[in-house]
């Protein structure tokens, strides 16, 4: 058994000290010890529960820095999305694994330890089907295992380019699927034990109702469904003309949710359907860097979460690689708006920051369909060590808060991903993958 002993580590709703946590061989805690002394274990300062990355899509990583130059008419989302997919086009599964590979070692320094693959690119250039239809699928596969993070990996339904059922474009070519090729993927990747699988109707969008009940009807018992809605105003006004409805009420309608949905950025949502959202059980994926990058608009996260609604937080485009930065903008964007401070599941006492991170990672560990997102018997093992630079001021306790409010440097010293302790990857391989990833990104925008 796997011992850890934590100077302070957040335990569900609190701190507490002198901690001294049992592992086993499966990577479940087993045994938490608190006020004990120092035992023969790995010791630490701070202990975390690790964060979940509940939504990305790998390949935009490449991406991230290289779309602001402003263009003669308007930028937003849609304009943002031709930039993607012009630089989409030029991807082998080569590029992907690459790209894929550099994200999630990136991602285990910043402090998740698990991520959400929405994995909508499967096909070549042409719209064929490669040799092996899960050859992109596989590539991601083999990318989060040379990171060593945790992965759920969600194949993509798209099957049309708009509302009303409009043909894909040219460059949608390469994610076009329906509900048969999803399975058959599911299928493929069932050998890939280490991996928790899931299914992403892209959008309402991409996919009507009928097909998202009979995908959800075929796939596994319990897994995770992904599904994006009403990240643009565009989206909600085209919903509305072609059906009569907005889209989360089309999908509650339509299809219906629980427990193990994840809809992704839910930014505009009228007052019954944020209250139908909450009451459903299904966690919100919130992705702030990515919304403010692209001008999505800013999720009603107080309202949402006094409703008792549940939410994780996602990289997507991967402009931030940092769940601390995510959270910290999560909160920000609620104070511009409401002109207020510290609002964010609002308890008198208990800082913001903790607050946030405890119902974060319960949210993403529930999106990834993973028995993770606290410290708790009974729970996976995934873990982090953080500390701060310049922290020999401050109690552990507050270095959380400093890390998302006070502008301090966060650094993840230990991780454990179910239970195995990693540093990330080993600096030779570390190496490997950032040079595999700076040849290919030099290829890309030669």
């Amino acid at each position: 058994m796997r011992t850890i002993h934590a100077a302070v580590a957040r335990l569900p709703g609190r701190w507490a000290r002198d901690v001294h946590i049992g592992i086993d061989a499966g990577g479940g805690i087993v045994s938490i010890d608190e006020g004990v002394a120092s035992r023969d274990a790995e010791r630490v300062a701070c202990l975390l529960p690790g964060m979940t990355n509940l939504h990305s899509h790998a390949f935009q990583r490449a991406l991230a820095g290289l779309t602001e130059v402003a263009s003669a008419g308007d930028d937003d989302f849609w304009s943002w999305r031709e930039w993607m997919y012009r630089f989409m086009a030029r991807l082998t599964p080569d590029d992907v694994e690459a790209i894929a590979a550099q994200l999630y070692v990136e991602n285990l320094r910043h402090g998740y330890t698990s991520i959400v693959e929405f994995h909508y690119l499967h096909k070549d250039p042409a719209g064929r089907p490669y040799a092996n239809p899960a050859e992109m699928s596989e590539r991601i596969v083999a990318a989060a295992r040379a990171g060593g993070i945790a992965l759920t990996l969600v194949p993509v339904l798209y099957s049309h380019g708009g509302f009303g059922h409009r043909p894909l474009n040219e460059p949608q070519r390469r994610f076009a699927t329906d509900v048969d090729e999803v399975l058959r993927l599911l299928e493929r990747l069932q050998r890939h034990g280490d991996v928790r699988l899931g299914v992403a109707p892209h959008s309402l969008r991409a996919a009507e109702p009928a097909q998202i009940r009979a995908l959800v009807a075929a796939a596994p018992a319990g897994a995770p469904l992904h599904i994006h809605a009403a990240e643009q105003t565009r989206e909600v006004e085209e919903c509305f003309a072609a059906t009569g409805r907005r889209p989360l009420r089309l999908l509650l309608d339509e299809v219906g949710l629980d427990t193990r949905w994840c809809v992704v950025h839910a930014t505009h949502l009228a007052d019954d359907e944020l209250r139908h959202l909450a009451a459903s059980g299904a966690v919100a994926g919130l992705c702030p860097s990515t919304e403010a990058d692209l001008g999505d608009g800013v999720f009603r996260f107080v309202e949402f979460t006094a409703a008792g609604g549940r939410f994780g937080i996602g990289g997507d485009a991967h402009v931030c690689r940092s769940p601390f930065e995510e959270l910290r903008l999560l909160e920000y964007s609620q104070r511009l708006t409401h002109r207020r401070r510290n609002l964010a599941l609002h308890a008198p006492g208990v800082a913001i920051a903790d607050a946030l991170w405890d119902a974060a990672a319960r949210g993403g560990a529930q999106a990834a369909g993973r028995n993770a997102g606290a410290i708790e018997v009974g729970r996976r093992a995934d873990l982090i060590a953080m500390s701060i630079e310049g922290a020999d001021a401050h109690d552990p306790q507050r270095w959380l808060s400093l890390a998302v409010f006070g502008g301090a440097h966060a650094v993840i010293e230990r991780t454990w991903v179910g239970g195995h302790s990693i540093s990330g990857v080993d600096a030779a391989s570390a190496q490997s993958i950032a040079d595999r990833y700076a040849q290919t990104i030099r290829r890309l925008t030669a």
